[in-house]
């Protein structure tokens, strides 16, 4: 069975994938689980060498999997060169902190009590079609060097560059059985990920329905689960904010990546005060975002994935619906969705609560901070969102009270690969990224040496 890619800013076809079935992801599977044991044997500085050596080549490529990237997502050029460049950071990132992963020694009487860090096995990644290149870094780079084995399944719509980055890999020395991505449907892929007894690990990144799903299948076997899940992030703008930075960056904390972004800030939430001021100065900054192709590096938006997608985003902007303003979009084929401004009439509207997963944000004014927060933590979801004040008090008091994983004080701050990175809530389970994230590919083994 083969799966058309279709690039989405022409839908014209890129290339014709052949998908894996259920007897293939079990093979792999086994696969990846007889190297296993030689693959944790190799040292933590031959380990390291080997994900230096992979990050060398993938900077290399940066601008083949850029262009790989436009065409199978449309994602911006820039956008794409930069998600690359993440994945060359990620590697040379945990090829340096594998060697730096320490134990513990603990104080005990009679004796020594010394930690260890051991591998789990065979993690399977399960990618999304949204950000395809850096959301598989952030899974195998930290598998890798903890000196795990990984079998990589990504999305449906966009496989070019997981198979591509796996051949890299593999010309950089690190064995084909070790790192295996497998193009396939969740549903016999994936799901082979969660019923297989020797997957040890699942890192998924998707909706929080299917991350539900997994999160139950896993618990059959005990599997461990890092989700990366849905989001309805919040920016929260205070009267005392700078009004106009914060207009003119509101339109790229939601519309970045055509809004299809786990992190988008999708809520506005604009101090009552202000509200019409804001509105007066964010109506020319969403007008101004430049929508078109996404090979063109001043393009700022491209289109939707997908003309189902498409279809989805627009189920939500149904005549009930108050559109304030909207911007632009080229005429012709592609998946196009203008960036669009709603305001919502109650704080339960299906604009407020639901993920859209595209260009649309929704603004709803409060009256103080206390409300601010409340209407941030209105949510099942607690990824991100954005707090803009010019008094560092208010902003550390709400950041603290705003129920999300990662917050930004007056900026939209992107994921950082060396800061934490995950959700509160239904936004998902563990965190990625960062210093802490060997532990989360690793289990801690204790030992007591008995000295009397």
């Amino acid at each position: 069975m083969n799966y058309d890619v279709i690039n989405p800013a022409t839908e014209q076809l890129v290339e014709s994938i052949e998908m894996n079935d259920e007897d293939c992801a079990n093979a792999a599977i086994e696969r990846a689980a007889a190297v296993y044991p030689r693959w944790r044997a190799v040292s933590h500085a031959d380990r390291a060498r080997l994900l230096r050596r992979f990050a060398e080549r993938v900077d290399a490529e940066v601008e083949n999997l850029a262009a790989l990237e436009v065409r199978e997502a449309g994602h911006t050029i820039s956008n794409a060169r930069g998600e690359a460049q993440n994945v060359r950071d990620v590697l040379h990132y945990f090829a340096g902190a594998i060697e730096r992963h320490l134990g513990d020694q603990i104080p005990v009487d009679g004796g020594i009590d010394i930690t260890f860090h051991e591998p789990l096995g065979v993690v399977g990644i399960i990618v999304p079609w949204n950000f395809p290149m850096p959301i598989a870094g952030w899974g195998f780079a930290p598998a890798l060097a903890a000196g795990n084995t990984v079998v990589l399944k990504p999305a449906e719509l966009t496989p070019l560059t997981a198979i591509r980055l796996a051949a890299l890999a593999h010309e950089a020395g690190i064995p084909p059985d070790v790192f295996q991505v497998l193009p396939g449907k969740g549903s016999i892929v994936g799901q082979a990920f969660v019923d297989h007894p020797k997957i040890a690990k699942i890192v998924f990144t998707g909706s929080s329905a299917v991350g539900k799903q997994i999160m139950a299948g896993a618990a059959n076997t005990m599997k461990r689960i890092t989700l990366e899940l849905g989001g309805k992030s919040a920016n929260i703008i205070f009267d005392d904010a700078d009004l106009e930075r914060a207009a003119a960056t509101a339109p790229y904390g939601v519309f970045d990546n055509a809004g299809q972004d786990c992190c988008a800030r999708s809520r506005l939430l604009v101090q009552r005060s202000v509200m019409d001021k804001f509105m007066t100065l964010l109506e020319p900054a969403v007008q101004g975002v430049k929508v078109g192709a996404p090979g063109y590096e001043s393009t700022e938006m491209g289109p939707l994935i997908s003309a189902q997608q498409r279809k989805r985003v627009a189920s939500f902007l149904d005549d009930s619906v108050d559109i304030a303003f909207t911007g632009t979009i080229p005429a012709g084929a592609g998946y196009w969705f203008k960036p669009t401004v709603v305001l919502a009439k109650t704080a339960q509207d299906r604009v407020m609560t639901e993920e859209i997963f595209g260009p649309v944000v929704t603004v709803f004014p409060f009256d103080d901070e206390a409300e601010a927060i409340a209407l941030a933590n209105d949510s099942i979801y607690g990824l991100s969102g954005s707090i803009w004040t010019e008094n560092i008090g208010r902003g550390l008091r709400v950041a603290r009270g705003v129920e999300a994983g990662a917050l930004s004080l007056n900026s939209h701050s992107a994921v950082r690969y060396n800061t934490p990175f995950g959700g509160f809530k239904q936004s998902g389970i563990g965190r990625e990224l960062g210093p802490h994230a060997l532990a989360s590919f690793t289990e801690t083994k204790n030992l007591f040496i008995a000295t009397s």
